[in-house]
């Protein structure tokens, strides 16, 4: 079993120490789920990772001044969040963007059957359009909460607000991405007696599971 790893500890190695080994374990936990936060407020995936790199070069240059920083996931995800918003301005070009990433679903369905396959495709593809279709911060707050595992405090710090409002946008998400995947989630019900629709409708419950977990 893979050891889980602990930022907090990583951090104060990275700035204390200056261990580089440390600071490319912090790198590549984090750099994964920047680079998808970034590309929410920008439009191109290499530009995401771009932001996302000069961050992280910037705090290993700066280091031994970053001493003090004790929420170094969150001191990160608002940096990136700076910069996207920075580089918005100077080439006006904010745009939301679908995030192409199912990984999460790719041992729901037997992959060996094509049309399996392709029936899991569709349904990521929907629900993650139906996602990216929410108002923006409504689309960040989701996606920082169920996909990042992140608490409504965190988010709201990442993103300078209140709780409550966390909490309200993830209520309307909830309810908006309960009408989107109804029509999906009846039409696998229709199709109960096919085969080839139990590991979808096994994949549907738990996105339901999924989305009724808000609180």
């Amino acid at each position: 079993m893979q050891k889980e790893v602990n930022i907090n500890d990583l951090w104060e190695r990275i700035t204390v120490d200056s261990d580089p080994k440390s600071f490319e374990v912090f790198f590549h936990e984090l750099n994964p789920r920047l680079v998808k936060f970034c590309t929410m407020y920008v439009h191109y995936q290499q530009v995401a990772e771009e932001i996302v790199s000069d961050v992280f070069v910037k705090c290993w240059m700066d280091r031994a001044k970053m001493k003090d920083v004790l929420k170094p996931e969150t001191y990160l995800f608002i940096a990136v969040k700076n910069h996207a918003l920075n580089y918005n301005k100077r080439f006006s070009s904010t745009q939301l963007v679908n995030i192409d990433d199912h990984e999460g679903g790719t041992q729901l369905v037997n992959t060996a059957s094509p049309e399996m396959e392709l029936e899991k495709k569709e349904l990521f593809f929907r629900m993650d359009q139906a996602i990216s279709s929410l108002p923006r911060q409504c689309s960040i707050i989701f996606r920082l909460v169920k996909e990042n595992g992140m608490k409504y405090k965190e988010v709201a710090e990442i993103l300078n607000i209140s709780p409550r409002t966390v909490h309200t946008q993830m209520l309307r998400a909830m309810k908006k991405m309960t009408v989107a995947m109804e029509p999906y989630l009846k039409k696998a019900g229709r199709q109960a007696s096919d085969n080839i629709t139990d590991s979808i409708i096994t994949t549907l419950l738990i996105i339901s599971i999924f989305m009724g977990n808000a609180l």
